[in-house]
Formats: structure tokens, C-alpha cells, sequence
């Protein structure tokens, strides 16, 4: 009995003593909190689901529309009757002699073109019988009238020049033109059933202006008024200038420029 008490004293005594030598356990660390399952897009409705709201579009200056082209007919042709106020003779008596003029521009520009002019006037001009020049005196001229004898007067001029218009007004145009270039003049009278005739022939200048009516695209009435300078060279007394004046009321035909039909213009449906 005492045997078997010792042997089981022995067994305690060294349980005792492995326990008081083993190392005490370290503390297992607390578990991590399970992360929250994400929200899948079959649980949500789209009024719960986050969205970003989009930036708002930044203006942009709208880009100003190019001017449309002026619109201006390239030619322009003139005639009508003419009115002037003459001193061919240089006689001191103003001679009231009708007309016609023509004349054809050509634009350049919306307001100036190129233009020539032609014209003719006809009528009686009155010389004074004690200075008849550019006629001879008497003898061999001896008219009867002691103060005045009338001479049958024809003068031509053709001119070049430029016309400006200011094309701003809808239906009116005003217009200037300065023009150069040449002129003749034709004087014939009788006297004791003898004809003298004189021809002298010169430079011309027109500086003036006038307005236009416009009727449609294609058409124009037109007025204006010019001082007419010749300075006609006759035989008997030489270059002599003239100061004249003249008016000129006409219709005005120009060419309308038609815009081609497209292929587009051609398909669009009519109203």
C-alpha cells in the first residue's frame, strides 16, 4: 500500500511542476467584424441608386453670320431726251437746244462704274449780226435782220468717264458722273440766198449728277442735270471755251442677275 501511495505522490509532484514551468498561452486576438455585403443592382431601385449629376454644358458665343455680298446690276444702260442751255458760239445769246443722250455703264463695284456717253443737240442758235464771228462779216455775209440772224446748230459730243451711285435707299439711287472727252459743233446760215458754214470741233467735260426711281429689278427712271463745259476750236477765231448746262430725263435698263436653280432647290416642296 505504501508502494503504490508513493508512486502516486511521485506522479503529482512532477504534474505540479510541468505546469508551474509551461509558458501561459497568449490571448487569441478578437475576430474581425464580417464586411457588409455590397448592395447589388437587383436589391436597389434606380430612385436608391447613388448617381453623379452632369456638369452643365458650357455656352458657346454663336458665331456671327457673314454679311451677304452687295447686290448691284454689272451693267446699266441709259437713254431718254436731253434739255441744254448752250453758248456754242460763244455769241452771248443762250441757245435753248433738245437732244437725246445715251449712255452704258459698267459697274465695278456696288458704287462706281465705267461709263460712256453720247449725245446730240439741234436747234437755232442767234449770232448778233455786228459780231458774227465765228460767220464772216458783211461783205460777203450781209443777213437782212440788223440785229440777230439765226444759224441752224447741230453738236455732238462722245464722253468717258466714271458714274458713282449710292445704292442704300431701296427704291432711290442718287448718282454723280464726271465724264471727258470729245465734241463737235455744226453752225449753218443764209443770207441773200448764199449758205456759210462753220465747224469747229474741241474737248468736253460733264460733271453732274442725278437720282434714280427704281420701277422693278430690271427697269429705272432717271434725272439729272450736268454743267457742260466745250472748248470748240473754229477756224476764224481759234479755241474759244463755252460754259453750258444741260438736263436729261430718260428710263434706265439693267441687267438682273438670276441665281442658278440647284438640285436642292428642286426637290425643296412648295408652300
Amino acid at each position: 500500500m505504501r508502494k503504490y501511495l508513493g508512486v502516486l505522490a511521485g506522479v503529482v509532484a512532477l504534474s505540479l511542476m510541468s505546469w508551474a514551468q509551461a509558458p501561459a498561452p497568449a490571448p487569441a486576438p478578437a475576430p474581425a467584424p464580417a464586411p457588409a455585403p455590397a448592395p447589388t443592382t437587383t436589391d436597389q431601385t434606380p430612385a436608391q441608386a447613388p448617381t453623379a449629376e452632369p456638369a452643365a454644358p458650357i455656352p458657346t458665343p454663336a458665331a456671327k453670320p457673314a454679311p451677304p455680298a452687295p447686290q448691284y446690276p454689272r451693267f446699266e444702260f441709259f437713254g431718254g431726251g436731253t434739255y441744254a442751255e448752250t453758248g456754242f458760239f460763244n455769241a452771248g445769246h443762250w441757245a435753248g437746244l433738245p437732244g437725246w443722250d445715251a449712255s452704258l455703264d459698267v459697274n465695278a463695284t456696288d458704287w462706281i462704274g465705267f461709263i460712256v456717253d453720247g449725245g446730240q443737240y439741234f436747234g437755232n442758235s442767234k449770232i448778233p449780226v455786228g459780231v458774227p464771228a465765228p460767220f464772216p462779216t458783211c461783205p460777203p455775209f450781209c443777213p437782212s435782220s440788223p440785229y440777230t440772224f439765226n444759224a441752224a446748230t447741230r453738236e455732238y459730243n462722245v464722253l468717258f468717264g466714271v458714274q458713282f451711285a449710292r445704292r442704300k435707299y431701296g427704291m432711290w439711287t442718287p448718282i454723280g458722273e464726271i465724264m471727258y472727252g470729245h465734241q463737235g459743233v455744226r453752225g449753218e446760215a443764209s443770207a441773200q440766198g448764199q449758205s456759210f458754214t462753220e465747224i469747229g470741233t474741241g474737248r468736253a467735260i460733264i460733271i453732274g449728277g442725278g437720282l434714280d426711281r427704281k420701277i422693278n429689278e430690271r427697269f429705272a427712271l432717271r434725272l439729272k442735270a450736268d454743267y457742260f463745259q466745250t472748248a470748240t476750236d473754229f477756224p476764224s477765231v481759234g479755241k474759244q471755251k463755252q460754259d453750258n448746262f444741260r438736263v436729261s430725263v430718260g428710263v434706265v435698263i439693267r441687267n438682273v442677275h438670276r441665281k442658278k436653280r440647284t438640285l436642292e432647290d428642286e426637290t425643296q416642296p412648295q408652300p
